[in-house]
């Protein structure tokens, strides 16, 4: 049951995220969810350091799309600035959004990786659709409230990840760690 929540890989940020590594793993697409991964959940300007980023990838013609759990209006309004394409409703840790995801770029699951900030919803999402994962730490310490309850019951999981040796207490691996 743990393997569930187990990430392929951790980074800080998602903005540790370089093409060439990504290129590397064989990820054409970064899937990523928004709130407090991409950008705060309570700040929709997003940072310079996330501007830079999406540029860089755009530059290395590695699309980013976001799959949230949000609703299309929420993530339509948060995304105006940044002009990204998005999946919404993707019920994870269920599998719907990033199935739709992958239809829609006529992907094979081995070239996309999904990042993300939580264990109960983003990592199990990747596990659960059979694609690999990159667990961040969350941008800001606050969460909204839906997110509060998730927060008290991956603590427990993590526990026990780092309990079993099958979660680092580190973070800031690279992709070849």
């Amino acid at each position: 049951m743990l393997n569930k929540f187990e990430p392929t890989w951790m980074v800080e940020s998602i903005y540790d995220l370089s093409p060439t590594e990504l290129r590397e793993k064989g990820i054409k697409v970064v899937l990523t969810d928004l709130d407090n991964t991409l950008i705060a959940w309570d700040n929709l300007e997003g940072t310079p350091q996330l501007h830079a980023w999406l540029h860089k990838m755009e530059d290395a013609k590695i699309p980013v799309v976001v799959v949230s759990n949000n609703k299309h209006k929420r993530i339509e309004h948060a995304l105006a600035a940044l002009e990204l394409p998005f999946v919404s409703r993707a019920l994870k840790p269920l599998t719907r959004g990033i199935q739709i995801a992958l239809k829609r770029y006529g992907l094979k699951k081995n070239e996309v990786v999904l990042v993300g900030d939580q264990l109960m919803t983003d990592v199990m999402a990747a596990n659960n659709a059979g694609i690999r994962s990159i667990l961040v730490k969350p941008l800001v310490d606050s969460d909204a409230w839906n997110t509060k309850i998730n927060r008290f019951f991956e603590k427990i999981v993590k526990k026990r990840l780092i309990k079993k040796d099958r979660l680092s207490t580190k973070w800031g691996h690279t992709l070849d760690d």
